[in-house]
């Protein structure tokens, strides 16, 4: 295990075995799970699951690290590539990972309707995504992947991790964050480009941002906001999570 860590991928890999019993606590892991880790790094997350779970898929993106995710167990697939660009295997149950920070916001969000069997999540990520993902309405923390994943999902653990646990240890301090899936909103795609489009401005109300996104006229968007009974000049963070699926439905 002698790969170093590349920035370039955002990597730091565990160094302390006693975190692997929290992530496993967590994650809430049993022997009929389907379990998939985005950048296994070294391994070490990997071997730990390989003993508890049915079948481990694991995605990596550098290549450098073939010959310390060669081998690990019969019930681990590594495949190499890019987790947002390439297909991600749909028969996951859980989605279990240290995540590469510069792609946890994203890979989160998608995996909510683009992975539909994934019943639990388990993440690592740096500590203000984990702050993010449950902040309420008007809070500074409040934003887009907070409402998304507020809808998919209900949080069931928080860990706070220290950056000491990582080889080579990251400039900011991290956190486990567990939530299972509730059942999605109608038209989640849909809903998805007009919460993105809400906060895409957030100075802006939410008419202009609507506006400026090409998603409804000013006009429209601010009767929208009536109809749900809200404040035509309202700002994104002042809605809470439903009131984006009634503003959905209300656009269309």
């Amino acid at each position: 295990m002698s790969t170093r860590p590349k920035k370039e991928y955002g990597q730091h890999f565990l160094r302390d075995p006693n975190i692997l019993e929290v992530i496993g606590r967590l994650a809430e892991l049993a022997p009929r799970d389907v379990v998939l880790e985005i950048g296994p790094g070294q391994g070490v997350l990997t071997r730990y699951l390989a003993e508890r779970v049915r079948h481990v898929h694991s995605v990596e993106i550098d290549r450098a690290l073939e010959p310390d995710l060669t081998g690990l167990a019969d019930n681990v697939d590594v495949v190499f590539g890019d987790a947002l660009r390439i297909g991600l295997p749909h028969d996951a149950t859980k989605l279990v990972a240290n995540l590469p920070y510069n792609i946890a916001t994203p890979l989160i969000v998608e995996s909510l309707d683009g992975l539909p069997n994934v019943r639990l999540w388990c993440v690592m990520v740096q500590r203000e995504v984990a702050d993010r993902l449950f902040a309420g309405p008007g809070t500074k923390d409040y934003g887009a992947v907070s409402v998304l994943v507020q809808l998919a999902a209900e949080r069931t653990g928080f860990h706070p991790v220290s950056r000491w646990v990582f080889q080579p240890p990251p400039n900011v301090d991290s956190a486990l964050v567990a939530f299972r899936r509730k059942e999605l909103p109608a038209d989640f795609g849909r809903l998805k480009e007009v919460v993105a489009a809400s906060f895409a401005h957030r100075r802006k109300t939410l008419p202009n941002s609507l506006a400026l996104a090409g998603l409804a006229s000013r006009e429209w968007a601010a009767e929208a906001l009536s109809t749900i009974g809200r404040p035509s000049d309202a700002r994104a963070e002042a809605l809470a999570p439903p009131d984006f699926v009634a503003l959905a439905k209300a656009l269309q």
